[in-house]
C-alpha cells in the first residue's frame, strides 16, 4: 500500500525557520512538494481522468477526477504537507469504494502543478478545484463533502468558510501550524515564525456545515488533543471519530472503522 510522511519532514524543519525566514526562505521550509509521480489508479483497477485547471491568478494545476457509476455524492480532497496526489491511491479506493466520485489534486509546486508553493496559494488552488467540480462537472454543493488530511485540513476548513459543501471532513489536523511547532520546540517559535499561518480553529468558528473530526491519540505528529480542540470549536452537527495508528498511517491501522465511520456520516449528509 502507498503511504507517505508526508508531514515528518515539515515539523523537523520548523526549528530552522526562525533562522531562515529573514532570507525569504519561509515558504521553501513550510512546503515539501515532490515531483516525481509514483502511481496512479490504474494500479487499484480503477479507471481516472487527467484533469488540468487553472487559479484566479493563472496557476496551471494538475488533479484526477475519478467517477464511482453508482456516486451518491463527490469527495474533494486536500492532501498534506509532502508528497503528491500519485501517494493517494490508498486513499481514492477508500472513498470510490463508498460509491462516491472522488476529485484529487495538487497544490502549486507539486506534482505536475506549475507555481511555488505558499499559504495563500494553497488556499487559491483550493478554491480552484473547488470551482472545477461546481462548473467544469456541474457537482451540486450540496453533493461535495470536503475531506482534508492533516494541513489539508486547515485547507479545506478555509475553503468551508466560504462555500457550501454537505459536510468536511478534517483528519489528523492542527489548530494553528504555530501549535504544531511549539509542541515539539520547547523554544516555541511558532508564534514568533507562523503567526497565525493555516488557523483552522479560527476557521472552524466561521462555518456552518457539519464537521466530523479524525483523530488518533497515538498521532506522534499532530497531538490528539489539537483534535478534540478543533471538535470543541466545530458548530452543530459536529461529530468526532476516534481511530488508532500513526499520524501519517492511521487511516489504514484503523480501515474498518475508520472507513465505517466515514460512510455513516456521509450517508446523514449527502441526501
Amino acid at each position: 500500500m502507498l503511504i507517505y510522511g508526508h508531514n515528518k519532514v515539515f515539523i523537523m524543519t520548523l526549528a530552522f525557520i526562525a533562522v531562515l525566514s529573514v532570507s525569504g526562505c519561509k515558504n521553501r521550509l513550510m512546503f515539501h512538494p515532490y515531483e516525481q509521480m509514483v502511481a496512479d489508479p490504474s494500479v487499484a483497477g480503477l479507471s481516472h481522468e487527467d484533469v488540468y485547471f487553472k487559479t484566479n491568478d493563472g496557476v496551471l494545476l494538475n488533479g484526477w477526477w475519478i467517477v464511482s457509476p453508482q456516486a451518491r455524492g463527490t469527495v474533494l480532497f486536500c492532501h498534506g504537507n509532502a508528497g503528491n496526489i500519485s501517494f493517494l491511491v490508498d486513499t481514492i479506493v477508500i472513498f470510490h469504494s463508498m460509491n462516491l466520485n472522488v476529485f484529487v489534486f495538487d497544490y502549486r509546486g507539486y506534482g505536475r502543478s506549475g507555481g511555488t508553493p505558499t499559504e495563500e496559494g494553497t488556499y487559491r488552488d483550493a478554491a480552484a478545484a473547488w470551482n472545477f467540480l461546481t462548473v467544469e462537472k456541474k457537482m451540486p454543493p450540496s453533493k461535495i463533502i470536503l475531506v482534508g488530511r492533516s494541513l489539508g485540513g486547515a485547507i479545506a476548513a478555509w475553503l468551508a468558510q466560504y462555500r457550501s459543501p454537505a459536510a468536511l471532513v478534517l483528519e489528523s489536523t492542527f489548530t494553528r501550524a504555530a501549535d504544531v511547532a511549539d509542541f515539539h520546540y520547547l523554544f516555541s517559535p511558532g508564534e514568533l515564525v507562523l503567526g497565525d499561518a493555516y488557523d483552522t480553529a479560527a476557521y472552524l468558528s466561521r462555518i456552518r456545515c457539519p464537521v466530523m473530526v479524525v483523530h488518533s491519540p497515538e498521532d506522534e505528529i499532530v497531538p490528539y488533543e489539537f483534535g478534540k480542540q478543533l471538535y470543541e470549536r466545530a458548530g452543530p452537527g459536529r461529530e468526532y471519530l476516534e481511530i488508532h495508528g500513526s499520524h501519517n498511517g492511521g487511516f489504514i491501522q484503523s480501515m474498518d472503522y475508520y472507513a465505517s465511520g466515514l460512510s455513516r456520516f456521509f450517508d446523514r449528509h449527502l441526501r
